[in-house]
């Protein structure tokens, strides 16, 4: 049954994406917000809007009770999880169904596989998808582990079978680290994510993150290519592409019909995203989990592809079969995407939320800006710092670095610091304009290059 009304339940930038899209297919939206977040953009350009609770998000936007009280009491017939939040909790896509309304994205069972990132790894073994080479489940035997570990070749990677986020891995490199640091992961594991389980795999060295964006309706499914997201920190990314100017075409048809063949193996519905490690030494690509949720990088490959992933997410909830078809996908140009946080960069990216004084935002051909701003709004604590997305496409890369230049030049945001000034500094980097870039590239070029950095604003506005 088509969606009517649909409730969003999470804030900020995604929000905003998530009403815009739901208001051109003429549904109607519910915003459900914190109180510190009753003034939001969101807010404002929903149908209506609930409050649920208190800022704490334990208490608010991770409130599952609340939340569906909202909906009953909206009559919405649809959530959309947006990203973070409850966008992967398993639980509550089955209570949203339970309760008698769609949820915009996987089933809960596709969900709660997937998210186990043993479970993921051995399903995407019997897809034929290859993975790192590493433990084939979950170990619980340390001395097991410290085995697989000295068998595999150090280093190896500590890695959580459960959350995300970075939180849960070490890397080890020698057996006597990884006698210490393998207990630490599950421990982390364990308060973080109530599972602490851990599993062991082989460090690939200078490797790149490569995704595939794939969208099914529980029986089709097609991919929409691949974006890059090698320029990390502290595992979090900070600039994503597409598509990745690193993968010859025979790699990219490999690695996006390997991610179809995986989505389809769990009979994936809505959108998600199959990330990989990408081996620049010997052309090899390894899967290492699934988010089974829209991406924050989403807007780089509508760009690319012309689609509206949030939308067809939607549609595919209210009951629609997929309306795309693989050979009609075509990837034009390239984009580049960088995340606009409320942080000081010169001061080890210390977040800094504050009031935004004066607002200029860019535009112009081929500029997007995905954010959730307005003059004197007043940024709250108690949430991710992510103040917004700015996008740009061009006919090619160069095109699409020379137009993020001029974006940046445009974008003003007084009153409180944020990471523009990073991306500034990394547009005049030999290394990123050639792309000569990998996951472990990026702290240390920060350590050499804060200078860069101050000089172009990065202290407090």
């Amino acid at each position: 049954m088509p969606i009517k009304r649909l409730l969003i339940a999470n804030r900020g930038e995604i929000a905003v994406r998530i009403i815009r899209a739901a208001r051109e297919l003429g549904i109607e939206t519910v915003q459900v917000h914190s109180a510190a977040d009753a003034d939001s953009r969101a807010v404002q350009l929903a149908d209506r809007a609930i409050d649920i609770g208190p800022p704490q998000a334990a208490k608010s936007y991770l409130n599952v009770d609340a939340i569906l009280e909202a909906a009953r009491s909206a009559g919405a017939d649809a959530i959309h999880p947006g990203y973070g939040f409850l966008a992967e909790n398993a639980d509550f896509a089955d209570a949203v169904v339970a309760a008698g309304m769609a949820f915009v994205g996987p089933s809960g069972d596709t969900i709660r596989l997937m998210g186990d990132k043993a479970a993921a790894r051995r399903q995407a073994q019997e897809a034929g998808v290859p993975t790192v080479p590493g433990s084939d489940g979950v170990i619980g035997d340390m001395d097991a582990a410290k085995a697989l570990a000295v068998d595999l070749g150090f280093p190896v990677m500590i890695k959580a079978a459960a959350g995300g986020g970075g939180r849960g891995i070490r890397i080890a490199h020698n057996a006597d680290e990884f006698a210490t640091l393998a207990p630490q992961a599950s421990s982390e594991a364990l308060a973080a994510f109530g599972d602490g389980g851990i599993y062991v795999e082989k460090v690939i060295e200078r490797a790149r993150h490569i995704e595939v964006q794939v969208l099914g309706d529980g029986t089709d499914v097609v991919h929409c290519y691949e974006r890059e997201c090698s320029l990390q920190r502290r595992r979090q990314k900070v600039w994503e592409e597409a598509p990745s100017v690193a993968l010859k075409p025979e790699v990219r048809e490999g690695l996006c019909t390997s991610a179809v063949a995986l989505a389809k193996s769990v009979g994936y519905s809505g959108a998600g995203t199959i990330e990989y490690l990408y081996d620049d030494a010997t052309g090899d690509y390894y899967f290492i989990e699934m988010n089974t949720r829209i991406q924050v990088e989403h807007p780089v490959t509508e760009m690319i592809c012309g689609v509206d992933l949030v939308a067809e997410m939607i549609r595919i909830a209210g009951g629609e079969k997929l309306r795309l078809a693989q050979a009609g996908l075509r990837a034009s140009g390239h984009a580049i995407e960088v995340r606009l946080n409320a942080e000081d960069p010169a001061n080890n990216f210390m977040p800094f939320p504050g009031q935004i004084a004066e607002l200029t935002l860019p535009d112009g051909p081929g500029v997007r800006f995905d954010h959730m701003l307005y003059r004197g709004y007043q940024i709250p604590p108690f949430y991710d710092s992510l103040l917004g997305k700015l996008i740009v496409w061009g006919e090619d890369r160069e095109h699409a670095m020379a137009r993020l230049g001029r974006a940046l030049g445009e974008l003003s945001v007084t009153g409180l610091p944020t990471t523009a000034p990073l991306f500034q500094a990394l547009l005049a980097s030999d290394d990123v304009r050639a792309s000569a870039v990998h996951t472990r590239w990026l702290e240390p070029w920060l350590e050499e290059n804060q200078h860069m950095i101050m000089d172009r604003g990065g202290a407090a506005a």
